[in-house]
């Protein structure tokens, strides 16, 4: 199986099912419980894996939350945020082309009387900066949500423009970079980010866990959030349950991995894209249309449309040979709402594919890959 839907999930590394393996086993103390070594143990890890996840997003270990994944990250940010401020704010602006975790949580604020602008994009499906800061002069709203590294496209907005406009116009900033963060290095650009959300699945970690970044203020001060879970107060009191260990610990790898290998991964990933869009401009030039840009993007993630040829007939072709897909695999259901909204017909939609790299991706993956579009 040439494996090239890595935007959807990555290949676990093996030091990760090393390090998680002891908490399986031996190692099967509860955090919250004291003073018994194997509790001080838990304890222990998921403090070391907390640290290697900070080091890798630039934020205090404190700020680090762990939760079950992105989708949880984000209804937990947008929710909490909208529900414990709601005496100071009553908008929320997001954009179209947001994964539908944010959209959807978006929807139901609306449905409980908050109000929520949808701002355009641009036709790669980056946040227009002028347009964002005129709604914001418009609508005064409380929080902002811009993902940080489109799912679909890779396209990378502008966060560092965006947090920088939200702080200085005194808006909580939210940015999802969970198809980012382990691809390129995020720490530059993200420090006036106050909160964020990923995933460790997405960069060779296991699944079922993932983190909310909750930074502090100026003073120091922790941020006031609704929790989406009540119950024990783990987590600093924001997300209450027991810890799941394995994970936290495999999450604390990937992340250590990740830091540690990043700018060679940054260049695997180019050489790779690279190599694939030749490759398919030589054998496709006549049918081959670029949906995402090739400047400012997440290295790996490719959106490709083959003029008359429908996605899931070919996905499905090459079922058993090759891992695709048409998009988001958390809406893989509908038509891509992302595509849709850089404005592209049904038809172009129904033709287009995304194609995403990892560092386990070879050459000659690519190069039977293309063989096989090309019937060769």
């Amino acid at each position: 199986m040439i494996y090239l839907d890595n935007s959807a999930t990555t290949k676990i590394h093996p030091e990760v099912v090393e390090a998680m393996l002891p908490f399986l086993y031996e190692e099967y103390g509860n955090p919250s419980s004291k003073h018994y070594t194997l509790a001080e143990n838990a304890k222990k890890a998921a403090d070391e894996a907390r640290f290697h996840v900070a080091q890798l997003i630039g934020c205090k270990p404190e700020e680090v939350i762990f939760t079950s994944g992105s989708t949880e990250s984000n209804n937990m940010i947008l929710k909490g945020i909208m529900d414990v401020y709601d005496d100071q704010g009553n908008y929320l602006v997001v954009s179209k082309t947001e994964h539908s975790s944010v959209l959807e949580t978006a929807k139901f604020l609306q449905t409980k009387g908050k109000c929520v602008t949808f701002i355009e994009v641009d036709r790669y499906g980056r946040v227009i900066f002028d347009d964002l800061k005129a709604t914001i002069d418009v609508k005064k709203p409380l929080l902002v949500s811009i993902i940080l590294g489109n799912n679909e496209l890779g396209s990378l907005n502008d966060v560092e423009k965006i947090s920088d406009l939200c702080r200085n116009k005194d808006v909580f900033f939210h940015s999802d970079a969970t198809q980012v963060l382990g691809k390129i290095d995020i720490r530059p650009f993200i420090q006036n980010v106050r909160f964020m959300s990923c995933s460790a699945h997405k960069l060779h970690g296991p699944k079922g866990i993932g983190a909310s970044i909750l930074k502090k203020d100026d003073l120091g001060i922790k941020t006031k959030i609704t929790p989406l879970l009540h119950g024990g107060g783990q987590e600093f009191d924001y997300r209450s349950g027991t810890l799941s260990m394995h994970n936290i610990v495999g999450f604390g790898k990937a992340a250590e991995i990740a830091l540690r290998d990043i700018e060679e991964n940054q260049k695997v990933l180019c050489q790779l894209e690279q190599h694939l869009l030749n490759n398919l401009r030589e054998k496709f030039s006549q049918i081959l249309s670029l949906n995402s840009d090739e400047q400012n993007k997440i290295p790996g993630i490719v959106n490709v449309r083959f003029d008359g040829v429908d996605n899931e007939f070919l996905i499905k072709e090459l079922a058993t040979r090759v891992a695709l897909s048409t998009g988001s695999a958390c809406s893989s259901t509908k038509p891509s709402h992302v595509l849709e909204n850089i404005g592209l017909s049904l038809g172009q939609i129904r033709s287009s594919v995304r194609i995403s790299l990892s560092k386990y991706n070879t050459i000659e993956e690519i190069n039977a890959f293309c063989s096989m579009l090309a019937g060769e």
